[in-house]
């Protein structure tokens, strides 16, 4: 009502906060799961030495861009700020390209490597929509 009284207007969104939220729960579970599954497909297969390093070293980037772009996301969506909100729309295209490695290209996929990052990037995609959403609401 005082919103009403003021005339202002809240344009952050719920959902898109949590979201935020719960996908940086799931991402704590996703990267220890994920650190749990190379460490066993290294020591349960033939795993190539030249190959078990890029597939590690992918995890820790792909975590720095995630407090990243978690950062932003949250900061841009409650501040209604659309820079911010934008930023971290581009680092999920970088992030939802490193699950993508992590789906096809690593040196042994699992099925638990399938679900894990199928569900990533199905959280990614519905984020984005509600981002671009939020976007659109914060310049209009």
């Amino acid at each position: 009502l005082r919103e009403i009284l003021n005339g202002t207007s809240q344009l952050s969104s719920l959902p898109l906060q949590i979201l935020f939220y719960v996908n940086g729960i799931y991402y704590i579970f996703y990267f220890l799961a994920t650190l749990a599954m190379i460490i066993y497909k290294s020591q349960a297969f033939s795993y190539p030495d030249e190959f078990l390093a890029p597939d590690l070293a992918v995890l820790p980037i792909m975590a720095i861009l995630e407090v990243l772009r978690l950062y932003l996301g949250v900061k841009g969506n409650l501040t209604e700020e659309e820079a911010p909100l934008g930023l971290s729309l581009a680092i999920t295209v970088s992030s939802a390209i490193l699950s993508v490695y992590f789906l096809v290209w690593q040196t042994y996929v699992l099925k638990a490597d399938v679900i894990l990052n199928a569900v990533l990037l199905l959280t990614y995609g519905l984020e984005s929509v509600l981002k671009v959403m939020a976007i659109a609401a914060f310049v209009s």
